[in-house]
């Protein structure tokens, strides 16, 4: 047995399905699971029903994880079609923005060129606003101020970047503009080649660009599909092995391992046409040491991308007296029953891994022993809403 002591993980991409499919997943189900895979803070997704683009609508879904939550959550902001730039009031209390401009689960595609225009810019422009104003004592002089300045308050402002579910052709649309407008672009779960080569290209010429990939899209491939059949269902869809193989050659560009947790029930995938999405934030851990033990990985790459770099980027503040013991030699099977998503499955069962979380301290309070969840529902906190 060796047991080492991290810091505790955060999953930067997940969909809690809070409010309008608790069927699927909650806040406490999946925070809970969370701490069960020794991730201590997760990013939620807007992509719920009522989607997450309204000061209102903000209030409500912090209100629910607030009464819920096992383990600390940001939640993003989404850019729709009906309620465009409605958001803006409440944009400091959110991680990020979230842009779907690639097919997904859900209702916030935007395929609009003119409103991807309109969007990079008012988040610019609110951000430099904000950061201008706190540095001038309260008085807003973008109008006034130099492309130089403009930047500088970006970067320093407590906004987080916009995130873009971008695919193929709209992937070097959203890295224009973010280079047009200044605008830190966070591309979220890549898989192919093209893309994580073209992402490479941008870093070496300056633009404002992080990356994330996730564990499904590093360990399964296309040949995969026949095995999984519906469990495979995902977006982006598994890619070729041509394309896992370029993850792993360009993984000093990869500034985030996520998980994209998407729980869909096991019936609801057996239905002619299945939802798209596989739960992951509790197989994150093993997965990637796994990694660990077969070489492919240190455990130096896990904190980076799982607990440095999403705490640089979105601008997360320290969990102290935190953190995951850890069994790394321990080697076991993971299988459905032994998931604590609502879902109640893996696209991994059967698949063997090393890392069995033992215990993990939230606060310096034990959250979870290694069997049980010892947390009270409520006890993880919504990041940002003190701002």
């Amino acid at each position: 047995m060796a047991t080492v002591r991290l810091p505790g993980l955060i999953d930067a991409h997940v969909h809690l399905r809070e409010p309008g499919y608790t069927h699927k997943e909650d806040f406490y189900t999946g925070t809970a699971a969370a701490l069960a895979g020794g991730v201590t803070a997760v990013l939620d997704m807007p992509n719920t029903v009522p989607p997450t683009d309204t000061p209102a609508r903000f209030a409500e879904k912090a209100a629910l994880a607030a009464s819920k939550a096992v383990c600390d959550v940001g939640l993003f902001v989404g850019a729709t079609t009906d309620q465009l730039d409605a958001y803006l009031p409440i944009a400091q209390r959110a991680c990020g923005l979230k842009i779907y401009v690639s097919e997904t689960f859900g209702s916030l595609r935007i395929e609009d060129l003119g409103l991807l225009h309109r969007f990079f810019r008012s988040w610019r422009e609110r951000a430099a606003g904000d950061a201008l104003s706190l540095s001038k004592g309260g008085k807003s002089q973008v109008a006034d101020t130099d492309e130089r300045t403009t930047q500088f308050a970006i970067r320093n402002s407590q906004f987080g970047p916009v995130a873009v579910h971008a695919e193929e052709l709209m992937l070097p649309v959203c890295l224009n503009l973010s280079h047009l407008y200044g605008v830190p672009l966070h591309i979220v779960h890549v898989t192919r080649r093209s893309e994580i080569e073209l992402i490479r290209r941008a870093k070496e010429q300056g633009y404002p660009v992080t990356c994330e990939v996730t564990p499904h899209h590093l360990f399964l491939s296309s040949d995969d599909l026949s095995r999984l059949g519906a469990r495979g269902d995902m977006r982006p869809r598994l890619a070729a092995p041509d394309d896992v193989a370029a993850l792993w050659e360009n993984l000093p560009i990869v500034d985030i391992f996520a998980t994209d947790h998407a729980p869909h029930t096991l019936t609801e995938k057996a239905l002619p046409t299945p939802p798209p999405g596989v739960p992951g934030v509790e197989t994150l851990l093993p997965l990637l040491l796994t990694a660990v033990h077969d070489g492919r990985l240190t455990l130096d790459d896990i904190l980076l991308r799982c607990v440095e770099n999403p705490r640089r980027i979105y601008g997360l503040p320290p969990q102290p007296d935190t953190f995951v013991e850890v069994d790394v030699d321990a080697r076991y099977e993971l299988t459905d029953a032994s998931q604590r998503t609502k879902a109640g499955w893996t696209p991994f069962a059967g698949h063997s891994v090393f890392g069995k979380v033992e215990k993990v301290t939230l606060r310096g309070q034990v959250a979870y022993d290694g069997h049980r969840i010892l947390a009270e529902p409520g006890s993880g906190k919504v990041l940002f809403q003190s701002v």
